[in-house]
């Protein structure tokens, strides 16, 4: 398993992670096998926005003398009073269900505290009028929240709080067709989207991606927007190529499922190969660097994805990026211009250009 590094903190988190939105549909002795056997492969972050009440008794009994090997993703705002998912700003409401949450839990802190499902400028208006995001404040104080985080399917709500200085993880839906405007929560144009994935990067806000399958559409070709089936694999690789993307969610229903989503931890780079969809014409990628590495290896060992990402984080005014970059041990300057990565690069990137244009910017 591969783990990435918060940002802002020393939690090392797994690059796949579970989502229990449809982990309650099974008996709570599957749920108990299928959560420890998430643990035992070296999986260490679970969000909780599930879909029914049961899930947290059984990943309470899961998690019993290993807490400390998790990280728990906790919703303000999801409410279990009818025994399924329900979205409320209600702060007595909110207050309950945390409360019995963490009784089913048997947990006494919370590692990321979400402000849940923003959407709508009115739903974070609720929660604000409500005292919700003061009552999330006030526990991050008292260090029973360790981070707090929000969960959006918005660019621009996600911009707002992002103003506001107070996240540390952001939940959000990256997969191909929402990137290019197809599907129910496909909001934001293609480069609004990346922007954000790069202000958060910038900001050190970490990315924890939901519906990285689009709901399960992009692997059944006749449901697909791009009529091509593209495998779980892809999908996981494409959001973890995304700026600022620590972890991806799957949602699993069971011990199955969760076999077939940890056959990334084992694929080969052919299998992680998403670049199939840059022949797409739904793709609004074209002649624009997603980092996605096909265009590597570099004869002259180049990091061509990452000097690509430290240059438009750079440009975004992030310092950061700037000083990552001076410490590479191969730069622009390196690149002699030999047009390898030209020709292997699917979205048609003139990268023989870009390492100029690099050269000049850092000088280097």
């Amino acid at each position: 398993m591969e783990y990435r590094k918060l940002p802002h903190g020393d939690e090392l988190i797994s690059v796949i992670g579970i989502g229990t939105s449809s982990i309650g549909e099974t008996n709570e002795e599957e749920m108990v096998a299928t959560i420890k056997e998430a643990i035992d492969n070296g999986i260490n972050y679970i969000d909780l926005a599930s879909g029914y009440a049961n899930t947290f008794a059984a990943v309470g009994k899961a998690i019993k003398e290993q807490r400390d090997k998790v990280y728990l993703q906790i919703h303000f705002g999801a409410n279990f009073e009818t025994g399924e998912y329900g979205w409320t700003t209600d702060l007595d409401k909110i207050k309950e269900s945390v409360a019995w949450q963490l009784k089913m839990l048997d947990t006494d802190y919370i590692d990321f505290g979400f402000i849940h499902c923003i959407d709508e400028e009115a739903d974070l208006n609720e929660m604000i009028k409500h005292g919700v995001i003061d009552y999330i404040l006030d526990l991050k104080n008292q260090g029973i929240i360790k981070h707090i985080g929000l969960s959006s399917h918005t660019p621009r709500l996600v911009n707002q709080i992002l103003d506001m200085h107070m996240i540390d993880m952001l939940m959000f839906s990256i997969n191909p067709a929402y990137d290019n405007k197809y599907g129910e929560y496909a909001y934001g144009e293609n480069d609004e989207r990346m922007m954000m994935y790069q202000r958060c990067q910038k900001e050190g806000v970490a990315i924890s991606v939901m519906k990285a399958f689009s709901g399960g559409q992009l692997l059944d070709a006749q449901k697909s927007p791009f009529k091509y089936a593209l495998t779980q694999t892809q999908c996981i690789q494409y959001a973890l190529d995304k700026p600022a993307v620590v972890t991806v969610l799957p949602g699993v229903r069971n011990r199955e499922d969760l076999k077939t989503i940890l056959q990334y931890t084992k694929a080969t780079d052919e299998q992680k190969d998403y670049s199939i969809i840059a022949s797409f014409k739904e793709v609004e990628h074209k002649e624009k660097c997603v980092y996605c590495k096909h265009c590597h290896p570099c004869p002259m060992d180049l990091d061509i994805a990452l000097i690509n990402k430290y240059y438009d984080l750079a440009l975004m005014g992030d310092e950061l990026a700037k000083d990552h970059y001076h410490h590479l041990q191969k730069k622009a300057s390196d690149c002699i211009q030999c047009g390898h990565c030209n020709h292997r690069c699917p979205f048609h990137v003139n990268q023989m250009q870009r390492m100029q244009d690099i050269l000049l910017y850092f000088k280097e």
